[in-house]
């Protein structure tokens, strides 16, 4: 995998933790938008949600913001918490707002980037389920590593037995008596 790609996935998955990290907190209305080269943005992605009051608003933030540092990633910049009107917080590649309901849709940040494409959850997830099957393909089966195990098992052979007295063991013990 390319560079650019591994760090196009990493984003995703920070995206992704954001998101549930927003669902968990009950959140509504949760979208994301891709945006447009073309279109100058300052970011990637836009992370949109709103909360039902200013407490939620503000533990919807908590939750991304403490998901995304034990994930290594950590907010560049953060606006609005303290009002809890509109709360954002810049990760550079990615921002997320968290609106109330009367402020996203007086803002409506998705009709003003109408442009800008919308991505579904299973968009964001798609790459480390196609990462564990690929990784799954190399794995060997495991009965073929207990095959192996099994052959490497180590072989006595009789003029060892001999010298020690030791008797054989095992199948080729029982085919002898027979």
């Amino acid at each position: 995998m390319k560079k650019n790609e591994l760090k196009k996935e990493e984003l995703k998955q920070q995206i992704a933790e954001a998101m549930a990290a927003c669902q968990d907190k009950k959140a509504e209305s949760v979208s994301v938008l891709e945006m447009e080269k073309e279109s100058n943005a300052f970011t990637d992605y836009f992370l949109i949600c709103s909360g039902i009051n200013p407490r939620q608003v503000q533990a919807i933030a908590d939750e991304v913001e403490g998901r995304l540092e034990k994930m290594g990633q950590r907010v560049t910049h953060k606006e609005g918490y303290n009002q809890a009107e509109w709360v954002l917080l810049d990760y550079v590649d990615f921002v997320v707002h968290i609106f109330s309901e009367r402020a996203r849709q007086y803002y409506d940040l998705e009709r003003l980037w109408k442009t800008a494409k919308r991505l579904e959850p299973s968009d964001l997830k798609k790459a480390p389920a196609a990462a564990k099957k690929a990784s799954a393909k190399k794995a060997p089966p495991k009965k073929a590593v207990a095959k192996k195990a099994a052959a490497k098992k180590p072989v006595v052979k009789k003029a060892a037995l001999k010298k020690t007295g030791a008797k054989p063991s095992g199948k080729s013990a029982a085919r002898k008596k027979k």
